[in-house]
């Protein structure tokens, strides 16, 4: 029921998409806030190409007859409010024939279809003549075609892998399928929570995919906790009920303590300031939070409901291998060297992580666009035609102006002025004379003043500056203008230079909070530097495989991408936040074990060894299923979600890997009582035999929540303290 009045919520109420003129920043930011106030009806502009097949010179006069006949085709069509004259490219290898569709730009992907039929037609009908659509509405849809497929594709992986993924933990159908039901509920039912929040936040289109990528990640982990626990109660004696409320006691505090931590975190991205990341950290909080809401309620309710049928149907070979009994011969060989050489181990391990980090320290950030598409795609190759022929259709800088609508003449002379000082300027483009626009009300002007170079190339940034300085001196005799320059590049430009200045906030807001969190869970100091470092370390190495793979050009080939030497923008901002949020879901995890084992009395190295021995299984078990649906991300052709991929996967290999295996253990064993410090334990001190229980235990209540059984007869089993409604075991 709550999934579905979700879903109709958001269905009934719609979404606010996010204005990208009214969302900037800086410069760019003023610039769209400009032309916003200008009101201008917006036509959406298609651009039909015509060039020869062989990529050559243009037969001027066949290309004319194509052009007439397209124009009669396109006039017939109600979608075509107008068809303008032919242009010639100045190289003499194209033909331009100008489309303006009825209605808005917003609808114009889904009426653009007429058109783009016309266009084929045509092109099927003039042989020697290649003949392509470009514009407002045909590379919206071409695009979404592309990327919208991708998606698909994605999600009919993502959901069958993680399903085998689960089956090979749980060795039965049903223990697989409930978790990967609760995380498509939580994403389905954050979705329709998106749509409304939108209204108060705008959602940006990426919203939806940041939706599913964590809520199938934190959905299947948290499920996984419960589930894990639940089995080891039941295997311990308990009965089945009996081991849904310890599981409550443990994994559902833990979920709610991780689940928490994740939201806080991603609450740091408001501090960015920018719109972008607010809609970011909207949808990923209310993913999280639907997921924690999940787990402590409808996840307890379906396994009491399920009973034992929930091991059913078992997959034999699977079955027996996940319920053999015995101590795990892996990972105790894996632990050995931080166990035995802490020191070493640490020195080396680190060592490791820092060396992959150091690619990190050339990182080069840039926004994403036309440049960094797959050249696969048939619109992007469409476009790449039309740029080259005609240079001011494709990277352009907008020069916004708002003055006193008595001063419009003035202004119009200002900009005439402009265009011809840009004229005699090899920075910008020549193939065409900007157009003026004019608001109805005289108080806006705008003008579009292309560059022949795509956005990756410095020296449309060095036209974007140059334009910036002219700009202020072609108005010097209007004192009342307001005026800006917008457009892809500035706006890339001031995105990134805004990160820059707003990044220490974020990070210093989201380690303060992982320190403080720590603190008070553990009730140690220790452990909660020990946790902001470690997460520092991880996030770091996984940055340098970032720059290493995408700044270079030797996995293109692999990946599927054409390398622009930068780094997405909003990406490492982004990632830190989230890494800092998943990795408390192992950290709380691993380390709450290890306590446990230190109030019963474990030295500090039987402590260590059984903590995270019994956590692997979980802990392993999670982390594959995270890489797995990460890594899916990383085949998509858009190129941030294909670094956000890379980036999320690498760095949860690194963190269940090398700082839960290495790291972690060497230092916890290396800092031996301090680990405590100042809170301490009452552990005796005495040391345990080895692990009795398999590999892969839940997750467990912090320190401040755990109390040593008193039944006899329990041995180690952890039992929630007797309290009213709560019967002693």
């Amino acid at each position: 029921m709550f999934v579905v009045l979700c879903l109709f919520l958001g269905g009934a109420a719609g979404t606010n998409k996010l204005d990208s003129e009214e969302s900037g920043v800086r410069e760019s930011g003023r610039a769209g806030k400009i032309v916003s106030s200008g009101d201008f009806t917006e036509r959406p502009e298609e651009n039909v190409l015509i060039t020869s097949d062989s990529g050559g010179k243009l037969d001027r006069r066949a290309a004319e007859r194509a052009a007439r006949d397209i124009t009669d085709r396109m006039k017939d069509l109600p979608e075509v409010r107008s068809v303008g004259e032919p242009v010639p490219a100045p190289n003499g290898k194209a033909l331009l024939v100008p489309v303006t569709m009825t209605g808005d730009e917003d609808d114009a992907m889904d009426r653009v279809g007429p058109l783009l039929d016309v266009s084929a037609e045509a092109d099927r009908a003039h042989d020697g003549l290649k003949i392509e659509e470009v514009g407002d509405g045909s590379t919206v849809k071409g695009m979404s075609d592309t990327i919208g497929e991708d998606f698909r594709r994605a999600e009919l992986i993502s959901v069958p892998l993680t399903l085998l993924i689960l089956l090979v933990v749980f060795g039965a159908i049903i223990a697989a399928g409930v978790p990967v039901l609760l995380a498509l509920s939580c994403v389905v039912s954050a979705m329709g929570l998106s749509s409304l929040a939108s209204h108060v936040l705008p959602e940006t289109s990426a919203v939806s995919n940041v939706i599913l990528l964590m809520g199938m990640a934190v959905g299947v982990d948290y499920s996984l906790f419960y589930l894990k626990r639940e089995r080891e109660e039941r295997r311990k004696g308990k009965s089945h009920l009996d081991a849904i409320d310890i599981a409550a006691e443990t994994s559902g505090h833990t979920v709610v303590v991780s689940g928490t931590t994740v939201i806080v975190a991603m609450a740091g991205l408001y501090l960015a300031q920018e719109a972008t990341f607010a809609s970011l950290a909207t949808g990923s909080i209310i993913v999280v939070a639907v997921a924690v809401l999940g787990s402590v309620t409808v996840l307890p309710a379906l396994l009491a409901k399920l009973g034992r049928r929930v091991d059913r149907p078992r997959v034999p070979f699977l079955w027996r291998l996940t319920m053999r009994s015995g101590e795990s011969r892996m990972w105790p060989v894996l632990l050995r060297p931080a166990l035995l050489k802490p020191v070493l181990t640490l020195v080396v391990s680190i060592g490791a992580l820092l060396l992959l980090a150091l690619p990190a320290l050339d990182m080069k950030l840039k926004q994403p666009g036309q440049d960094d598409l797959s050249r696969d795609i048939p619109i992007v190759r469409a476009t790449d035609r039309l740029t080259d022929a005609f240079p001011s259709e494709g990277t352009v800088h907008k020069v916004a102006v708002r003055a006193p609508a008595g001063e419009a003449g003035q202004v119009e002379a200002a900009l005439r002025g402009l265009i011809a000082r840009a004229e005699g300027n090899s920075l910008f483009a020549h193939d065409q004379t900007p157009v003026i626009r004019e608001s109805e009300d005289r108080r806006v002007h705008t003008v579009d003043v292309g560059t022949p170079y795509p956005p990756k190339n410095p020296k449309a940034t060095e036209s974007m500056k140059v334009l910036r300085g002219w700009v202020p001196q072609a108005l010097e005799d209007v004192p009342d203008a307001e005026s800006a320059v917008g457009g892809a590049v500035a706006q890339g430009a001031d995105f990134t230079a805004h990160l820059e200045e707003r990044m220490p906030w974020v990070v210093g807001f989201v380690l303060l909070l992982t320190f403080g969190t720590m603190a008070v869970i553990f009730r140690s100091l220790a452990v909660a530097l020990s946790a902001v470092l470690l997460n520092l370390l991880s996030a770091a190495a996984s940055f340098g495989v970032l720059v290493a793979v995408f700044q270079h050009t030797w996995a293109e080939g692999l990946l599927d991408f054409d390398s622009s030497g930068t780094v997405v923008s909003w990406l490492p901002l982004f990632l830190f936040v989230v890494l800092f949020g998943l990795s408390m879901d192992y950290h709380v995890f691993v380390v709450s074990r290890i306590r446990e084992m230190a109030l019963e009395g474990a030295s500090v190295k039987d402590s260590v060894r059984e903590g995270i021995v019994r956590s692997a299984g979980v802990v392993t078990s999670a982390a594959i299923v995270m890489v797995a649906v990460f890594s899916i991300f990383g085949t998509l052709n858009a190129v941030e979600f294909k670094q956000l991929g890379v980036g999320l996967a690498a760095a949860i290999m690194l963190d269940a890997v090398v700082i839960r295996i290495f790291v972690l253990p060497a230092l916890m064993t290396a800092l031996g009582p301090w680990n405590w410090w100042p809170g301490g334990t009452s552990g005796t001190g005495r040391r345990l035999s080895p692990v009795s229980a398999p590999a892969g235990g839940g997750a467990d209540v912090p320190a401040a929540s755990y109390t040593p059984p008193a039944a006899p007869g329990t041995g180690r089993d952890e039992a929630p303290s007797a309290s009213p409604g709560h019967p002693q075991r």
